[in-house]
């Protein structure tokens, strides 16, 4: 049998280690980024810094934008919003109760031209939707409810169906909010300064500053290794344990075999039929030379008893077997079911 949960163990273990150093690679690699105190000098460092190499920086300041989105529910103006509708329902089951389910219904998402701005100057940021620790401000959280007409009632219930109504959910990316975006800085055509994805290298929007970024990554690197040292741990363990039952399981059948084979040897050597019963039978003899019909416990009768395990014969379809064997019926019913043999 496979041992799954030694193996499932290790693959976990090999999971969390990867992970772990990819969140070490990434507060390394933040560690090393420019740090632009003030926005007004990042025009300045691009004009300076080598064009070979892509600058990557970390800035901060509050979310501007000359055409904010003003939300519907929330009445807040922000620059990225989204809107999700879930319809929820009852359902009937098969049971003949009734569970309450959700679909989605809609998922929107908009995102105008904005930037973070200092007090110093401005810098747009683009493509923050896709940026890594990115978290939307629950603007609004709504729940209609579901009309109550007759008919389209009546049709519901025909379909095993009871409407419950729509929630709403806003989340927005007020404007004025502090925030802190490490990315690449690069100038368009006109000489605008904006901040993007980098080919190679972080993009994060979050409204950590940079220390806790660095601080928070090292925690989830630590853990995810400590995690990994546990799983393998307890994966090897359940490996070599499995390992060892099999080895003793081979060795306990060779050993028996070598009992039996010895008394059957013994048994032979005081019967003057087995060997002509030998000679005679030929090849076919031969397969009871190998394993002869011998019990396994007395070592001197020829066995009629076969022992089945329980999980066998549920595998199978049977339930339940009761046998009353005779008195001399040689065996031993350790904890598994006993079917005579005539």
């Amino acid at each position: 049998m496979v041992p799954w949960g030694g193996l499932s163990c290790c693959l976990s273990a090999a999971a969390l280690y990867l992970l772990g150093r990819s969140s070490g690679r990434d507060a390394e690699v933040l560690k090393s980024v420019t740090r632009v105190n003030q926005l007004k000098d990042l025009a300045q460092l691009l004009d300076t810094a080598s064009k070979v190499l892509p600058l990557v920086v970390t800035i901060s300041g509050r979310v501007g934008s000359d055409t904010p989105i003003n939300c519907e529910y929330s009445g807040l103006r922000g620059v990225i919003v989204e809107e999700t509708a879930e319809q929820h329902f009852l359902k009937h089951n098969d049971a003949g109760s009734w569970i309450q389910d959700s679909a989605l219904m809609l998922s929107m998402c908009k995102e105008v031209p904005w930037y973070l701005d200092d007090g110093t100057g401005r810098t747009f940021v683009v493509g923050g939707r896709g940026a890594t620790g990115l978290v939307l401000t629950v603007g609004s959280e709504v729940f209609e409810e579901a009309g109550r007409s007759f008919v389209r009632g009546t049709l519901d219930y025909l379909q095993g169906l009871k409407m419950l109504g729509v929630k709403r959910i806003e989340r927005v990316l007020p404007v004025g909010t502090p925030l802190t975006v490490v990315g690449e800085a690069v100038k368009d055509d006109i000489g605008t300064v904006r901040i993007q994805r980098p080919h190679k290298g972080p993009f994060y929007i979050s409204h950590k500053t940079i220390d806790q970024l660095i601080a928070n990554l090292g925690r989830w690197a630590r853990w995810y290794k400590y995690a990994s040292m546990g799983f393998t741990a307890v994966g090897v363990y359940l490996l070599v344990k499995h390992t060892f039952h099999y080895m003793m399981e081979r060795k306990r059948h060779w050993e028996l075999r070598r009992r039996v084979l010895a008394a059957a040897a013994k048994r032979a050597g005081h019967e003057d039929e087995g060997s002509n019963a030998t000679a005679e039978n030929g090849v076919d003899n031969k397969k009871d030379l190998l394993m002869p019909n011998l019990c396994v416990i007395c070592l001197e009768q020829e066995y009629n008893s076969v022992f089945v395990p329980v999980l066998y014969l549920h595998k199978i379809g049977v339930r339940s077997v009761h046998n009353t064997l005779p008195d001399s019926t040689c065996g031993i019913t350790l904890g598994v079911v006993i079917c005579a043999v005539a």
